[in-house]
């Protein structure tokens, strides 16, 4: 089949869609960026690039494909190997009777549609895909789950051969076995950073080795029948984090770093002793991409403004509460970096340290040698900071260092595992520090949670329930059930969950004269009655319902918020305010 080349650039010229100078602007500047000259013009703002797929439809006479809602079929794509789909930005829709239908970024790069035809051999059509949606669709379709499973039943077997496991082999990466060990976690951990897991659970059972994925805050499940490959697994992430291989009794907790896909990963690895095996619980922690920032974590404008006011005076104890895995973390990190000058010094107390930053001197918690958070603080008081942060408080001594400094001089950040903003002070003073110490030092309380965001490729009107029209009368008044919902219905682009990515919710108590007393009188129950009557502050539930009218999450994710809190007993216990669109 011969084909022309087609010259885009004068199409969209003679048609109208760009001017002349618009076309010898992009061309000028391509040969500087190296970008083909359909992106140069939609990165440069001469044609949107819904215009231009439409009008490449229209002139090449070929169909334009939404790949977001579009079903891919494994064993389809696979037809064209994942090297080549990347190279030529390429994705198999359809294949029958000897002809692929492809999806391509640029459907003019007749080099690619030849060098396709001559790998798959068979007639190639073309259809034009948006690049960004191409990209996603190779990332989901090229999983590693069954390069995974072919490497542990290649692992097994070696096993299985009479081959003993030698550890000293094992340490030079000299043993055959080691081979296929290391092949088998660059595959998990290749497929892991494709599909943007949080962590990654190894968990050992009687006749099956289980490896899940956690995934917008949900597991996904891979089963293999070869058990005996886990104790293989464990041994060489143990010597990846220089942790005692011959311990197998008790936990150990290590780190190390990994590159892939030219991303540096920082692995925080925990093991823990189970029936069958050694359990290993690894955190991704990407330290290629840059700091999200305050300005990048989702937080609402109206309590942004006012935890920057908070972040930014000299002295105080600010607090940020939740449950584990909620972000409390990420929002320090924001608050630090926005914070992290040459003039200003600042110490960390962490355990662990998460992310690097540069300036800041992060001191690593070690319970084993004495090294609390406590011992911690108290050194890091003579080093004349004007930031700490206490990765978290956890006893008696702390809270009151930490207290003590906030009431001479000192910026302090920290965080506490408490269910709502408002249940932190009356936290405080159970872990028995003194009421006048809190009510002077702590300057505002911040609370938080994760919650999942509906994927916009499936995102539809979703008919509210009576239960659900009759929580929001209750709630967030009348008017509340005639707002718009959406809920996902479940695509290809989001495995079907109907959520894609996760956002916070927030919500800000900044302490008063009447909470202040109670908490002189440490009177918790007058403490959070006088929280209740603050005008400005916003329960979870809300700012969580703000979201959903908005269309970035469901009433459902809502309705679990909520629940968290009336089950905890944390509300307020005040009507929240009225939520409009």
């Amino acid at each position: 089949m011969v084909r022309k080349k087609v010259r885009i650039g004068e199409l969209l010229v003679a048609n109208h869609v760009i001017s002349e100078a618009q076309l010898q602007s992009a061309l000028a500047e391509q040969k500087r960026t190296g970008l083909k000259l359909g992106r140069q013009l939609i990165e440069a703002g001469y044609v949107e690039e819904d215009k231009f797929l439409d009008f490449l439809s229209r002139q090449l006479d070929i169909p334009n494909v939404d790949l977001a809602r579009y079903e891919l079929r494994a064993n389809v794509v696979e037809l064209l190997p994942e090297t080549y789909a990347r190279r030529f930005r390429a994705i198999v829709l359809d294949a029958k009777d000897g002809t692929a239908l492809i999806g391509m970024a640029d459907p003019t790069n007749i080099f690619a549609m030849d060098e396709i035809e001559r790998i798959m051999k068979m007639t190639v059509e073309c259809a034009v895909v948006r690049e960004s949606a191409l990209l996603a669709a190779i990332d989901r379709s090229y999983r590693k789950t069954s390069d995974i499973a072919s490497l542990a039943e290649e692992l097994h077997e070696e096993l299985d051969s009479g081959s003993d496991f030698d550890l000293a082999q094992l340490e030079t990466g000299g043993e055959e076995n080691d081979a296929a060990v290391a092949r088998l976690l660059k595959s998990i951990f290749e497929d892991a950073v494709q599909v943007g897991t949080s962590d990654i659970h190894i968990e050992p059972d009687e006749s099956c080795l289980r490896i899940r994925q956690r995934i917008d805050g949900v597991l996904h499940e891979q089963i293999m029948k070869e058990a005996r490959i886990a104790s293989a697994l464990v041994l060489r992430l143990k010597l990846m984090s220089g942790l005692n291989i011959s311990e197998r009794r008790l936990p150990q907790d290590g780190r190390f770093n990994v590159r892939v896909k030219n991303r540096s990963i920082d692995v925080r690895l925990s093991t823990m002793p189970v029936q069958w095996g050694e359990s290993v619980v690894m955190r991704l922690l990407d330290q290629s991409e840059e700091s999200l920032g305050l300005d990048g974590i989702g937080m609402p404008e109206r309590i942004l403004r006012r935890f920057r006011h908070f972040i930014h005076q000299p002295h105080g104890l600010l607090l940020v509460t939740g449950p584990t895995g909620s972000g409390k973390t990420t929002t320090l990190y924001g608050a630090l970096a926005e914070l992290n000058e040459s003039t200003k010094k600042i110490i960390s107390a962490e355990d662990p340290v998460e992310y690097r930053l540069p300036r800041v001197q992060q001191c690593q918690v070690n319970q084993k040698i004495g090294l609390d958070f406590a011992t911690v603080l108290r050194t890091a008081l003579r080093q004349d900071p004007d930031i700490v942060m206490i990765g978290e408080m956890r006893d008696q001594e702390t809270a009151e260092i930490a207290l003590r400094s906030a009431m001479t001089g000192h910026l302090v950040f920290s965080t506490l595992h408490t269910n709502s903003a408002a249940g932190s002070a009356a936290r405080l003073l159970d872990m028995g520090a003194e009421g006048f110490l809190v009510a002077t030092a702590l300057s505002a309380v911040l609370a938080q949670r994760l919650i999942r965001k509906i994927c916009d490729a499936c995102a539809e009107p979703y008919p509210l329930t009576s239960n659900e029209k009759m929580w929001l009368r209750a709630n967030a008044g009348e008017s509340a059930e005639f707002l718009d919902f959406l809920k996902g219905h479940g695509c290809p682009a989001c495995n079907g969950t109907g959520y894609k990515g996760r956002t916070g919710v927030y919500e800000l108590l900044e302490l008063d004269e009447a909470m202040a007393d109670a908490l002189r009188r440490n009177d918790t129950q007058a403490y959070i009655a006088a929280a209740a009557r603050t005008k400005a502050f916003r329960p979870l539930s809300i700012c969580a319902l703000e979201y959903a009218s908005k269309g970035v999450t469901t009433l459902d994710e809502v309705l679990r918020i909520a629940g968290e809190q009336e089950d905890t007993g944390s509300g307020l216990g005040s009507k929240a305010e009225k939520v409009t669109a």
